[in-house]
């Protein structure tokens, strides 16, 4: 009933982006932790393989051996799909015998692509195709929306349109950025428009907040105008 793509970005940040037939994808498929990796968990989700598998993560399991230690005891196991990637940037996924067709997953460097219920393997190959063709000069959420959409564009969901979601880490303990549609016509597109409304002020007060480079953040609300008024002229600069 989704497709979905975990990244590892040249910066170590990390990301899912997901859509889906299905309300609120986003609420239980999305699982990411900064220095330790992102998962994906859809067909008959599983809500546990995510922390699950970013603990087996943390603790020095490859991919592959993350994904064994979390489908190892679940009977389900074959109606479930499970795809992720770790801080070395190596992805690994398992998609059941018995998850709804057409179902299937490709594996990049840096990234994979998972999905069932699709229209056919090209919303899988398109969205990698797109991924990878992306302009890395681009901010990592644009290549990952850049992606779904390219997936969409080639059917997508086969029973149609209903949510998508967008969720990155980057050093944080916190998310850097998480947006959800839970329910809409046209999910991406308004993925979309939530992601340009959250680089008016959202993206740059983030940057502003307590951090391990900076425990105290900023504190000064003109420092922080200040600092708005600088990311939104930097945008300014580079869409010229």
């Amino acid at each position: 009933m989704t497709w979905s793509i975990v990244a590892r970005d040249a910066s170590g940040a990390f990301g899912v982006a997901i859509a889906s037939k299905f309300f609120a994808a986003g609420a239980l498929c999305r699982h990411v932790r900064s220095s330790v990796g992102a998962v994906a968990t859809q067909a008959l989700v599983n809500p546990m393989y995510g922390e699950a598998a970013l603990d087996a993560l943390a603790r020095g399991c490859s991919a592959e051996e993350a994904i064994a230690q979390v489908i190892g005891s679940d009977e389900g196991r074959e109606h479930r799909q499970l795809h992720l990637i770790g801080a070395a940037g190596t992805a690994a996924v398992h998609t059941g015998a018995s998850c709804v067709p057409w179902c299937g997953h490709t594996v990049g460097d840096g990234f994979s692509v998972a999905g069932n219920m699709l229209a056919g393997p090209q919303v899988v190959e398109r969205t990698a195709a797109a991924y990878r063709a992306a302009d890395p000069a681009l901010p990592f959420a644009e290549r990952l929306m850049a992606a779904l959409d390219a997936g969409e564009a080639a059917g997508g969901d086969k029973r149609g349109k209903q949510a998508a979601a967008l969720l990155i880490y980057t050093t944080e303990s916190y998310s850097a950025l998480d947006l959800r549609v839970d329910d809409h016509a046209e999910p991406l597109q308004e993925l979309r428009r939530l992601y340009e409304k959250s680089l008016e002020r959202y993206q740059p007060f983030v940057a502003c907040l307590p951090s391990r480079a900076r425990p105290a953040g900023i504190t000064d609300r003109a420092v922080i105008e200040t600092e708005i008024e600088r990311f939104q002229a930097s945008r300014s600069g580079r869409a010229q």
